[in-house]
């Protein structure tokens, strides 16, 4: 009986195989077959040892054409710490394997991988960020959280709306008192991070002070939000290099701001959006509170930064050295 059912599969094989040679290009049933994760190593029935080499050497030529190479993080005299970008450059063995299994009569189907820069941000030591990289074509909101309770729902909804994530610097005396409202900001997923207790002026208080300011609120985030925490934003913008150098030895980057909404003041909305609209470019990173004014503004604000074709994202994600979509790099 098992000889019989062998036999009987081995006879629908074959008829498969024949089907497929009179109806169809083998290569395309491979193909079919490597997409459906079989091994690629059946693509050597297409092509011959002659042809696998030639592909090889058009891949390998083409890949020095398309090679970008990754940009180090660096101090500039007037930004400070700017993020690295990472590089692009073609997978050969990978594009070989695509081209292999592709119908021969297409484009070799050409497979990339990001190249990571030599120096990263954390390879800079203890410096202020203000931006992120100029040819990373993306934006943040930096929103400082000590009041405004009554905007925070509008200023979510607006965000939900938009499809934007944004970061959050919390004072710890606002979390402590507000952990329900701020649950509600991280359950939208935006990002959580640290704007001191008291929001103090930093630079005016001893080195353990600082530290405690610091300290207090990680130690909040880390209980209330679980949050593992990357960035320290100074309250009013007040540090010293003893801040940044404390923020540091716990595991923070000082981040300030490339353009300050000032919506503490009070502006009409329309003329925070035309502030900021003039104002952009690529890598920064936009201060706003929770206020009626910056809540008016939110919606002219993102559409600003679509319409110059930018992304937005979190302080996290822009300051990041990963590169964006080719879609909105306006690469090829």
């Amino acid at each position: 009986m098992t000889v019989r059912k062998a036999a009987t599969i081995a006879a629908s094989m074959l008829m498969v195989l024949v089907f497929v040679s009179i109806n169809g290009d083998v290569s395309q049933y491979l193909a079919s077959l490597k997409y459906g994760d079989a091994k690629a190593a059946s693509a050597d029935i297409t092509y011959s040892a002659e042809e696998s080499q030639r592909l090889l050497t058009i891949i390998s030529e083409e890949a020095e054409k398309r090679k970008i190479t990754p940009e180090d993080a660096r101090i500039d005299r007037v930004w400070k710490a700017i993020p690295g970008y990472n590089g692009v450059e073609v997978d050969i063995e990978k594009t070989l394997d695509a081209a292999l299994l592709a119908p021969s009569a297409n484009a070799i189907p050409y497979v990339f991988k990001e190249v990571e820069p030599n120096i990263k941000l954390n390879d800079l030591g203890p410096h202020p960020i203000y931006r992120g990289n100029s040819n990373k074509k993306m934006i943040s909101f930096m929103i400082n959280v000590a009041w405004g309770n009554e905007y925070i729902d509008s200023i979510l909804n607006t965000l939900k709306r938009e499809n934007v994530k944004a970061t959050f610097f919390l004072d710890g005396s606002w979390l402590k008192k507000n952990a329900d409202i701020a649950k509600k900001i991280q359950a939208d997923g935006h990002e959580m991070s640290n704007h001191a207790y008291t929001h103090p002026d930093m630079r005016a208080l001893s080195r353990q002070d600082q530290y405690n300011q610091i300290a207090k609120t990680e130690a909040l985030l880390k209980s209330t939000l679980n949050v593992d925490n990357k960035w320290f934003a100074p309250p009013s913008g007040s540090f010293n290099q003893a801040t940044v150098q404390i923020a540091e030895e716990q595991g923070l980057k000082t981040v300030l701001w490339t353009i300050d909404t000032v919506d503490w003041q009070k502006p009409p909305a329309d003329s925070i959006v035309r502030k900021i609209s003039s104002k952009l470019e690529p890598g920064a990173l936009i201060l706003m509170h929770p206020t009626a004014s910056s809540r008016d503004a939110l919606p002219g604000m993102i559409a600003a930064a679509k319409a110059k074709g930018y992304a937005v994202g979190t302080v996290s994600e822009t300051l990041s050295s990963k590169r964006l979509p080719a879609a909105v790099e306006g690469a090829d």
